[in-house]
């Protein structure tokens, strides 16, 4: 099984990997399915209307998390890593006035977003909860193409027929031919023991076998580069964020007074967990508003691994650029295992696959930097995933807010004192990684639908909206 460290990790816009990023990516992929050849096109005709519809968790929150914004940049041709945050309004603007899309290379299409995108509670999608159906007309409105696209989490997007794919070769090791092809937490560990290399080598080796160690470098770098700017810019932000709800960002006040404390070398028991929180708490206020965050695995999880990272420049006197990539690469493998396995989708296991997965890999790659050998990280990465077990995916108002920002927060916290807990023991430990990722798995299957991203319980029911 192989899954790149850029897979993993992913430069899109907030607030939602699943129902903004994977929505776009989706419209991309039927912008250029329209003018291929791999459909059966009737002699002369021509596109001349596009309709599309969201279905389950898509439909059901996918207005508090822009869902309805992200499908009409997409046809536009915009794409989650490049769109200019500051151009969305307006481009979604034209659509609204004009009723037409005109994405480059295309003639241009009509669609009207109040009547041509629908959101549709009734009629789930069967390979996924996050499920949308993209069609093109004619004009004499006959329909000439339709496609199902499932977002499956972390932006990534397949078709119906590839989602059934990816499930018949779960069990087997991926397409790619690479030096270390693990597919589980214990043969990682098995490989890690044979080789003597470290987990993030063996993860640079996987990479490098379909890159150049520049290309691999310089991609690490170009992440950690995306994350600092989301938590630079959440730090110098303040105001209320959109959506309803009226949540004020906190991240901005927080660490101004933080800097007071530091600059009067004020005594604070706290310190070390405040600095967590406020870098996490500022990259998803970012994401809340629809700002540049990365995929870490997701969106709504986009905190826990940037502000962990941070953490580790902020404390560690030997923290350097090269212990960022081992990072990076470390948490990647951790990430990889756990999608392959289970799930990293709110809307398909609950927010244990979003936080829970975010923080098991943040303790692994914390645990790599400090020293760690491959059986502590594993045991790192385990304690974190372990008491995530359980979470639900409760947005208030399907806004990726409450209890999403504080949740990035706690998540971070837990993932250092993972690695503090594995650094100090021999990696001998009771529960694999392994065992773990696979209670989460049945756990989700288990989980009532109400708790997973759809907003019809948990906190989302409980909590009156302002």
């Amino acid at each position: 099984m192989f899954l790149s460290v850029f897979d993993v990790f992913k430069i899109g816009i907030g607030p939602s990997s699943s129902h903004t990023m994977g929505p776009m990516s989706a419209a991309n992929r039927f912008l250029d399915l329209i003018l291929s050849s791999d459909w059966p096109r009737p002699a002369g005709a021509q596109v001349a209307t596009i309709r599309m519809s969201l279905h389950g968790s898509l439909a059901y929150t996918g207005v508090g998390h822009g869902s309805d914004r992200a499908v009409v940049l997409g046809l536009m041709g915009e794409r989650p890593d490049s769109v200019d945050p500051d151009r969305m309004d307006a481009i979604i603007g034209e659509v609204e006035r004009t009723g037409r899309i005109t994405p480059p290379g295309h003639p241009g299409y009509a669609f009207q977003p109040k009547t041509d995108l629908i959101f549709d509670k009734k009629n789930p999608l069967p390979g996924h909860a996050n499920g949308m159906t993209f069609s093109a007309y004619d004009r004499d409105d006959r329909l000439l193409l339709k496609r199902i696209y499932y977002s499956v989490g972390g932006g990534f997007v397949v078709t119906d027929t590839e989602l059934e794919q990816m499930r018949a070769s779960k069990a087997r090791a991926g397409d790619k031919k690479v030096p270390f092809p693990f597919a589980s937490a214990k043969q990682m560990l098995e490989m890690a023991g044979r080789s003597g290399m470290t987990i993030a080598q063996m993860k640079r080796a996987n990479e490098e076998a379909t890159m150049s160690r520049m290309e691999l470098d310089s991609g690490l770098d170009r992440i950690w580069g995306a994350m600092k700017s989301c938590i630079d810019r959440g730090l110098k932000n303040e105001g209320i964020m959109p959506g309803g709800l009226k949540v004020r960002r906190r991240a901005r006040s927080i660490h101004d007074k933080l800097q007071e404390e530091w600059r009067s070398n004020k005594a604070n028991p706290l310190l070390a967990n405040d600095w967590l929180s406020v870098y996490a708490m500022a990259v998803n206020e970012e994401n809340a508003a629809g700002g540049r965050v990365v995929t870490s695995p997701t969106n709504g999880a986009a905190g826990v691994v940037p502000a962990t990272i941070r953490y580790y420049l902020h404390f560690h006197e030997d923290a350097d650029q090269d212990g960022i990539r081992d990072y990076l690469l470390t948490a990647a493998a951790v990430g990889g295992i756990i999608k392959h396995n289970a799930s990293i989708s709110g809307a398909e296991v609950g927010c244990q696959g979003e936080v829970g997965s975010a923080s098991a890999m943040a303790a692994a790659g914390l645990a790599a930097v400090m020293g760690g050998t491959p059986e502590q990280v594993e045991n790192a990465a385990e304690i974190a995933l372990e008491h995530h077990l359980g979470m639900t995916c409760d947005p208030i108002a399907g806004l990726v807010q409450v209890p999403c920002i504080e949740r990035n927060a706690l998540g971070a916290v837990k993932a250092v004192t993972a690695a503090s807990l594995a650094l100090k023991g021999d990696g001998v430990h009771f529960v694999p990684l392994d065992a773990c990722i696979e209670t989460m798995r049945q756990t989700g299957v288990d989980m009532n639908e109400k708790y997973k991203e759809t907003s019809t319980g948990g906190l989302a029911v409980n909590v009156v909206e302002c």
